[in-house]
């Protein structure tokens, strides 16, 4: 049975993948989410109670954590999301699972996008003056950046649901080394996923992305799934979403009791 482990990325934790794991579950996948440090528990909870030395929380650290669970699997195809994105593409990248997809993924190696959302948001993350303060996530910034596509209410009711606080140290390293990949090397398959109205991981750093890993004889797909934003997980529809990563996992044989790849279902 292929086991799928499932990464959260910045101002979300494993509450964000319920619908998933309920759907690649019932698709006959052994699937898990584990928490960033500092990210497990009620999402309110959590800002309501940010954790001690949430602030100083680093990709490293996380990096680390999301290893050692994978490292207790049997090579199993990770799937992230924004910085879990990128975290899937370093643990291809290392050798640590057997394929991965990476869904509005932060782009490694410092790659930019001159979009002014993308500017916007990653300068209020990264903010230099801020020093280890953690970002705390509000509804109405999460309305307008990270679920732009929903309306006010539908948002509302998704940060209620979702929304955690976050160290802006994260995003901070996603753009130095800790952010680097070789990507040049041979891996094995990787799809990249963009939203086209994401206002913070463009949908053409994305493809950017996806242009950068040089390796022709590795499999490296890309998509881009309109009127989506950066809460593509989330955001009605996103069942479009998991159906097609469904069959480009079993077009590249991390099926499942025999099931035909079908196109055309997708």
């Amino acid at each position: 049975m292929t086991q799928i482990v499932f990464v959260h990325g910045m101002f979300q934790n494993p509450k964000s993948w319920d619908n998933w794991v309920r759907y690649f579950s019932d698709k006959g996948y052994d699937c898990s989410a584990p928490a960033w440090p500092l990210h497990d528990g009620d999402p309110k909870a959590l800002r309501d109670n940010p954790p001690a030395g949430l602030g100083e929380l680093s990709l490293d650290a996380i990096y680390a954590s999301i290893k050692s669970a994978v490292a207790g699997l049997d090579k199993p195809v990770v799937i992230g999301h924004s910085v879990g994105g990128l975290i899937a593409q370093k643990l291809l990248a290392d050798g640590h699972v057997s394929g991965a997809v990476a869904i509005s993924s932060v782009a490694p190696n410092a790659m930019l996008d001159f979009d002014w959302g993308f500017i916007k948001n990653s300068a209020i993350i990264t903010n230099p003056l801020k020093g280890d303060e953690p970002v705390y996530m509000d509804a109405k910034t999460f309305h307008g950046s990270f679920a732009n596509t929903l309306s006010e209410e539908q948002a509302a009711v998704e940060f209620e649901k979702t929304a955690t606080h976050d160290s802006r140290n994260v995003l901070r390293d996603c753009m130095g080394s800790s952010g680097k990949i070789d990507l040049s090397r041979p891996h094995e398959p990787l799809l990249l996923v963009a939203g086209e109205k994401d206002e913070i991981i463009p949908a053409d750093l994305n493809e950017k992305n996806f242009k950068a890993y040089e390796n022709t004889g590795s499999v490296t797909d890309f998509r881009e799934f309109p009127n989506r934003g950066h809460y593509i997980c989330g955001e009605p529809g996103w069942e479009e979403v998991a159906a097609y990563i469904d069959g480009w996992l079993q077009q590249n044989r991390f099926d499942v009791d025999n099931r035909i790849y079908a196109p055309s279902a997708i």
